[in-house]
């Protein structure tokens, strides 16, 4: 049974930073795609961020580029999501999520399991 945890989203000032992290249980995949979603208030869930498990490719929302940094702890069964210079439109629930196949990473639809989200807020 595939689990996964999210942690790590609070209330920063715009300009500020913070670290999520999304624990994975139950992964038996050989080279899954990790993904970062985003719902805010009344818009729809959006991709933010992916990367295969493996590693290598990496892959960003243009509105995070240069900004937010998606890693991976192998040991832990943790996915990261670094976000710096945090502005108040990053205001969201984020979700991280898992595909089997490093395939359609932008559709959330594509993803079949996800965690329960965590909420960020970024206040101006």
């Amino acid at each position: 049974q595939v689990q996964l945890v999210e942690s790590g989203g609070g209330l920063v000032q715009a300009g500020e930073s913070l670290r999520l992290s999304c624990e994975a249980s139950g992964l038996t995949f050989s080279n899954y795609a990790m993904g970062w979603f985003r719902r805010a208030p009344g818009k729809e869930r959006e991709f933010v961020a992916a990367m295969p498990w493996s590693g290598g490719s990496t892959a960003y929302a243009d509105f995070v580029k240069g900004r937010f940094t998606i890693s991976r702890d192998n040991a832990k069964n943790t996915v990261y999501l670094q976000m710096n210079t945090l502005k108040p439109e990053d205001t969201a629930v984020y979700y991280c999520a898992v595909r089997e196949v490093w395939r359609s990473i932008y559709s959330a639809t594509s993803y079949a399991y996800w965690g329960q989200g965590t909420q960020v807020t970024v206040s101006s």
